[in-house]
C-alpha cells in the first residue's frame, strides 16, 4: 500500500464562490492525484473571511493559511498572471499559496482553472509538504511561515 503524500492546496477564487464549487473542484483534483493527505488549504489574505473557504476548512478539518500579496508575489511560480496581479497585487494566488503553505518548491499539480455552476471562477494548485511543515501541521501548531494568518481548525 502506498503511503499518502502530504500536500497543501492553494486556492484562488472570486468573492462569493459557492462551497459546492470548491468541493467539486477539489474532488476532481484529489481523484486525479490519488493517495494524498491534505495538511491545509491556503489562499490570499483577502480571502481570510471568504465564507466558502471557511466552511470548507471547517467541514474537512483542514487549517486555512492566508498570505499577504507581498509574500505571494515573492514566490516564483510557473504560471503567473498579469490579470491576477492587477486585481490582487500578486501574479499568483493558488500556486504561490500552495508552495508557501507546503514549505516546499515542488508543485504536484500546477494551477488548474475551474468554473462552477454558480458562474464563479477559481484556481487550485497542489504542493508537496516538506517534512518539518508536516510535523508542525500534525502537532496543530501555527505555521512557521512568517506573516501568514491561520484560520479555521489547526
Amino acid at each position: 500500500m502506498t503511503e499518502p503524500i502530504p500536500v497543501a492546496i492553494g486556492i484562488g477564487c472570486q468573492r462569493g464562490t459557492a462551497l459546492a464549487t470548491l468541493e467539486a473542484a477539489l474532488d476532481a483534483i484529489l481523484a486525479e492525484l490519488g493517495a494524498v493527505e491534505v495538511r491545509c488549504i491556503a489562499s490570499h489574505l483577502r480571502k481570510a473571511d471568504e465564507p466558502a473557504l471557511l466552511a470548507l476548512a471547517e467541514a474537512k478539518g483542514w487549517p486555512l493559511q492566508c498570505y499577504g500579496a507581498e509574500q505571494l508575489a515573492a514566490v516564483s511560480v510557473p504560471n503567473p498572471s498579469a490579470r491576477v496581479a492587477a486585481e490582487v497585487s500578486t501574479p499568483s494566488v493558488a500556486e504561490a499559496a500552495a508552495l508557501l503553505a507546503a514549505g516546499n518548491h515542488e508543485l504536484l499539480l500546477e494551477k488548474r482553472r475551474y468554473l462552477g455552476t454558480d458562474g464563479k471562477g477559481m484556481t487550485l494548485a497542489v504542493a508537496r509538504c516538506r517534512q518539518d511543515a508536516i510535523r508542525v501541521a500534525s502537532q496543530g501548531e501555527e505555521s512557521d511561515s512568517p506573516g501568514s494568518q491561520s484560520q479555521g481548525r489547526t
